[in-house]
């Protein structure tokens, strides 16, 4: 009998987890095989690994456990991969040779699949002094976008899809551009990025007071805070970005504040990390801990879950000495810290199985109660693991107990770690587990709400053929198996009907007990008042977040899986059945006359031009492509542009949004080098493709933007009728069933993640 819950489940451990040959076939012949290689793997360190090994297993066992996707991929593989997540490189020199050096760090990082967090707060403002070479410079913006394209190089190489996360202090000179730069929907792609808000700033926002921007000793504006303030508000409201985070108050309550100083995160943000510190994540998965689910004496099991969390601590400890590492500094940073981040799963489901509302006062003070044990089982485990192994090198107990965070820790736990010492300087994080939910039953996804109840997923066939299966909320499931049809109880919200400023107590209750941070996504609604919108970036400082990210969908941002518009009975009375993945089962039919514009590109060293010819559609009054066609005299470029035409266009006759197709078309580059066009960079002969069909997107109103500016002949005629974006679809699996979840763009088919 299948361990899975889901069919989605085994197809995500089959396609993520699994090891197999580098031809494909299995080793792994079970998810069995997984947890036993994963649980040997861990306790090789151990002096008794035949005991720690039988451990590790019971608490994989179930899916109890959930080490973060790379451990459960690599650990036991004998591959040269590292099982740590993300990374925060090094302080980036205010030099053009530290900064090219600091790039060289994060293209060697991304191509291990490590994302990577990176402060640009430390290189002079646009226009500043440039000290003997007579020149001003060019801000950090400008080498943002040599990060983004390095990152697009890495990803065109075949690496896994890359994620950063940049951050820029309140008081740079450049902070304004930051936080605008995503209004270029072209720039700075590979990036989310997140303002560091300082408390000064916030006292000044409050008195509505000045504020200056400051690099070095120079003072070069000073603004009001307020409008600074809104501006970011602004931005995240129209464009899902720029985030926030509380840095001070991040520094305040880090354990080792004696000993470093935090500027940058991980790409999701729940590990602010200090230079060259990596995240190594796990989770507990509470739902398996819950005793009577639905019933009027449901609970948790504390015990079970003290011990869970002592064994999962120990096993997290024993990756440090087992991972490698992209750079001897990350290996260095890990072993003298030994930092890992425990944190939650499925807290939504929890609760639901409990019988409380997520997002409730009671449901809030139970969370509260939940990691409080979590923490105190952790720090406790760390303890006795330093009387057995010895303290993490950089131990100071006077520095460590003199923490924000260590004031509100159980007086036992600190007098426990001023006697003994304590393993590992940071405990827990709550990170985005959207993946490892999914292969886990579908679980609510870290603290964030239950997204929905259940949806239809469309699946591919190997005949080709697609059938549909549902995909249910393992609350839901547990529910049905219990109670049949009957109506859920009132006390089940979801992601579309749960108010913001709930989200924001949930994470505020959480993040009490968390020593690190927590990723969040607090799900507005499109109609929000600006005002509303910004007072729950506010009520996230005075509740004492670590950091702030929304997503409110609009025509901007694209929406993200809803409940069907069919979906008229209240959430609390069925299932919800709606949020289905739209796939068309037949293309559209071709008529017999279509409109198109015919496009000439003549790239250098080629002696004849290609014509490109895209013809469009015309639906419900709406324009879109429908087919392309390539022409040329160059026979050499016959056989290449005829699969591309052909695959382009069967894309675009499945319907939905397919901008992809430009992303990606512009991001191939070619090893033997691009040229230069109309005054602009094209790496590849594929990239003008991809931006002459930019450019018709953009003339025909389907895209909004400027376009590559290549001539076209004849000169298209501009028609933009004006049709709302529907929303990217996943690079992955091609569906539109992408979610903003824990501060990640996730994709509820196939489970894939930016940040994953």
């Amino acid at each position: 009998m299948s361990r899975f819950h889901a069919p989605i489940a085994e197809a995500i451990w089959d396609m993520k987890y699994r090891f197999k040959e580098a031809d494909g076939t299995p080793i792994d012949g079970s998810v069995e095989d997984s947890w036993r290689r994963i649980a040997r793997a861990l306790a090789e360190v151990e002096a008794d690994p035949a005991k720690w090994e039988a451990e590790f297993y019971a608490a994989l066992d179930g899916f109890k456990f959930l080490p973060a996707g790379r451990i459960t991929a690599g650990a036991g593989t004998g591959r040269s991969v590292t099982l740590f997540n993300c990374f925060v490189m090094g302080t980036v020199p205010d030099t053009m040779e530290g900064i090219f050096t600091a790039l060289k760090e994060a293209a060697l990082t991304m191509q291990q699949g490590g994302g990577i967090g990176y402060d640009f707060s430390t290189i002079r403002p646009k226009g500043a002094e440039v000290k003997g070479v007579a020149a001003d410079a060019s801000g950090p913006l400008s080498f943002m976008d040599v990060w983004d394209a390095m990152c697009r190089t890495i990803m065109s190489a075949g690496s896994r899809r890359g994620a950063m996360m940049a951050t820029m202090r309140c008081d740079h000179p450049d902070i304004e551009a930051f936080i605008e730069a995503k209004r270029d929907p072209a720039r700075l792609r590979m990036f989310n990025l997140s303002v560091l808000v300082t408390d000064p700033f916030m006292a000044a926002v409050k008195a509505d007071g000045p504020w200056e921007l400051v690099f070095g000793d120079k003072v070069y504006r000073t603004v009001e805070a307020r409008d600074l303030w809104n501006k970011i508000m602004r931005s995240t409201f129209d464009y899902a970005e720029p985030g926030v985070i509380f840095i001070d108050r991040i520094n305040a309550m880090n354990n080792l504040g004696y000993v470093e100083t935090i500027a940058a995160t991980n790409p999701c943000g729940e590990q602010p990390l200090p230079p060259y510190g990596a995240c190594l994540l796990g989770s507990i998965n509470l739902p398996t801990l819950v005793k009577d689910a639905f019933e009027a004496h449901s609970s948790m099991d504390m015990k079970a879950l003290d011990h869970l969390v002592r064994v999962a601590v120990r096993a997290m400890d024993n990756v440090v000495d087992a991972s490698r590492f992209p750079l001897p500094e990350q290996q260095a940073e890990a072993k003298a810290k030994r930092r890992i981040g425990l944190g939650v799963t499925g807290l939504a489901d929890a609760l639901l199985m409990v019988g409380l509302r997520y997002g409730s006062e009671e449901a809030a003070k139970v969370t509260e109660l939940w990691m409080h044990a979590i923490a105190r089982a952790a720090y406790l485990a760390s303890v006795d693991l330093a009387k057995e192994k010895g303290a993490f090198p950089l131990f100071d107990a006077t520095g460590f107990l003199a923490s924000g965070n260590m004031a509100q820790m159980d007086t036992d736990v600190r007098d426990a770690i001023a006697r003994h010492g304590i393993r590992n300087a940071l405990l827990t994080s709550v990170a985005p587990t959207g993946t490892i939910s999914l292969y886990a039953g579908n679980v609510s996804s870290g603290i964030e709400p239950v997204f929905a109840y259940a949806y239809t997923r469309k699946v591919l066939q190997k005949d080709g053929s697609r059938t549909e299966e549902e995909v249910v909320d393992y609350a839901v499931r547990l529910w049905r198996e219990k109670h049949g049809d009957k109506p859920l109880p009132d006390h089940f919200v979801n992601a579309q009907t749960l108010p913001p400023l709930d989200h924001v107590r949930m994470q505020a209750a959480a993040q009490k007990w968390v020593d690190s941070s927590i990723s969040k996504t607090i799900n507005c609604p499109e109609d929000i008042s600006f005002d509303d919108f910004s007072q729950v970036y506010m009520a996230a400082w005075d509740q004492g977040c670590k950091g702030c990210t929304t997503y409110r969908p609009n025509d901007v941002t694209g929406s993200v899986l809803t409940v069907s518009e069919k979906q008229t009975a209240p959430v609390s009375s069925q299932p919800v059945t709606g949020g289905e993945v739209v796939y068309l089962s037949d293309p559209l039919d071709r008529p017999a006359a279509l409109e198109g514009q015919t496009y000439k590109v003549k790239w250098p060293g080629s002696e004849h031009a290609l014509y490109i010819t895209i013809n469009d559609i015309v639906i419900a009054g709406h324009r879109r492509p429908f087919e392309v066609f390539i022409n040329s005299k160059n026979m050499e470029h016959f056989a290449w542009t005829v699969a591309l035409t052909r695959m382009i266009s069967a894309v675009f006759r499945r319907g939905g949004d397919i901008s992809f197709v430009v992303e990606e078309l512009k991001a191939v580059f070619d090893p033997r080098g691009g040229a230069w066009m109309e005054g602009r960079y094209i790496p590849s002969i594929l990239a003008a493709i991809g931006g002459v069909i930019e450019r018709h997107l953009i003339d025909i109103g389907f895209i909004e933007g400027e376009g590559l500016g290549l001539k076209s002949d004849p000169k298209a005629e501009v028609m933009r009728v004006g049709e709302a974006p529907r929303g990217k679809a996943c690079p992955s699996c091609g569906s539109y069933d992408l979610r903003m979840v824990e501060g990640c763009l996730t994709c509820g088919s196939c489970g894939h993640s930016k940040c994953g």
